[in-house]
């Protein structure tokens, strides 16, 4: 591993003295993910493996380039995992990867996003210099927190090199009920649901099919099931629908040329978009499969306090929603901070940048 860094920081030190880009690389699972892609590629996937792990302390810490199937396998093997289930999309991404993309699956709403679990990190900067920012402690509040400010960058302030992470112990039982029920009936009732003592673990809707996954102790789970009724899955047919959820096998993935992922808040009524849609994190979280031009798009999230972000498809006006001026103004001054000359993903997260 030590010879796998030194060509790193050799490599980032002379395309920071000729101002040459780098494209930051791992697993290519996401490479579809964010704005343009552009500069010589510099490989990170030979920085792997679990440096340390200590399951009483419910922390691991890995290189960026460990498979995340080797650190839920690994986590299984203590009758934990990551909570905040990072999607696996089109592959097995690395540990660097998950960070920097900053996405995180079904359990989100109730357990955490990524950034919630980044206890510390280290980065390469410009200058060959290695960074290390957090610890792995859970209570480290010692300085700003650039740790979890690398969560959701998409390498656009350097090579994330480690990361050290909280982890959750497996819940003791889990059971999925399903209702059926049209969409705005099931974002009546899942906010419903939401708002009471109930062990709730995720949420979707998909067509016309509400999903409630319950997780804990059995006795709460017996009483949840009492209340609520609903359909209860059957453990192999539950976990296959969590899973192909969170590694997005559905056909709204697959098939729609033009997809929508829209953030708004969790009580918003059915938006007005045409085509196929499915719902997560209690109403939060809105796929659609829409034609419209991407500006009125935005214009109906923003219309109802969100944010609409262009998953895939190749219309103009960008990946992501357009930034309010004052929070363009901090990425600006955090990237000149960081990366002074743009080397590291230019225009990765936001054009120019």
């Amino acid at each position: 591993m030590e010879e796998a860094l030194a060509q790193l920081r050799t490599a980032v030190i002379e395309a920071h003295r000729t101002r040459t880009p780098l494209c930051l690389c791992g697993a290519g699972t996401k490479d579809f993910y964010g704005e343009s892609r552009v500069g010589e590629r510099l490989d990170l996937t030979g920085l792997r493996g679990i440096v340390e792990y200590e399951p009483s302390e419910l922390v691991l810490t890995a290189r960026c380039g460990t498979l995340l199937s080797e650190i839920e396998a690994r986590l299984a093997a203590e009758r934990q995992f990551l909570a905040f289930e990072p999607p696996s999309i089109g592959g097995d991404p690395t540990l660097g990867g998950v960070i920097a993309a900053g996405l995180s699956g079904p359990r989100r709403a109730q357990a955490g996003a990524a950034r919630d679990f980044v206890l510390g990190a280290v980065l390469l900067g410009v200058d060959g210099e290695v960074l290390h920012f957090g610890g792995k402690v859970m209570k480290n509040v010692a300085g700003f927190d650039v740790s979890r400010l690398l969560c959701g960058s998409l390498g656009i302030l350097g090579p994330i090199l480690e990361v050290s992470l909280k982890v959750m112990p497996l819940p003791r039982e889990e059971q999925t009920l399903r209702f059926e029920l049209d969409e705005a009936a099931a974002l009546a009732a899942l906010n419903r649901w939401a708002g009471q003592p109930l062990p709730i673990s995720a949420t979707a809707w998909w067509q016309g099919v509400a999903y409630l996954r319950l997780s804990g102790a059995p006795a709460a789970l017996r009483a949840a099931r009492t209340r609520l009724g609903g359909e209860a899955l059957g453990a192999a047919a539950a976990a296959d629908w969590w899973r192909e959820l969170r590694s997005q096998r559905q056909t709204l993935f697959g098939a729609a040329p033009s997809l929508w992922r829209l953030s708004v808040p969790s009580s918003t009524a059915p938006l007005p978009l045409e085509g196929p849609r499915l719902i997560e994190w209690g109403g939060a979280l809105r796929w659609h499969a829409s034609a419209l031009p991407s500006s009125e798009v935005r214009r109906i999230a923003s219309a109802m306090g969100g944010t609409a972000l262009h998953w895939r498809g190749g219309q103009a006006g960008g990946r992501f929603h357009p930034l309010a001026s004052p929070v363009l103004g901090i990425h600006r001054r955090l990237k000149a901070r960081f990366d002074p000359h743009g080397i590291f993903n230019p225009s990765r997260l936001v054009e120019g940048l």
